[in-house]
């Protein structure tokens, strides 16, 4: 099982990319545990300067945009 991170402080397009990938995920068949890190200090630990963004298996694989559900299928896969 992967382990998923969505990084944010839970404003409208951190919640969006939670959403496209749980979706994402289903769509797959893609067995991965999704978390939310709100937490700024957590978050800047990933070296991201903008959020949202998106941490699979510890490493960051987009950060200040939301990408379309078949982008996110190909990172996730």
């Amino acid at each position: 099982m992967k382990n998923v991170k969505i990084l944010g402080t839970g404003c409208p397009k951190c919640q969006k990319l939670f959403d496209l990938t749980q979706k994402a995920a289903e769509g797959i068949d893609f067995e991965c545990q999704i978390e939310k890190i709100t937490d700024i200090q957590k978050i800047s630990t990933y070296g991201i300067m903008i959020t949202p963004a998106l941490v699979v298996d510890g490493k960051v694989k987009i950060s200040g945009k939301i990408p379309s559900l078949d982008e996110l299928k190909k990172m996730l896969s």
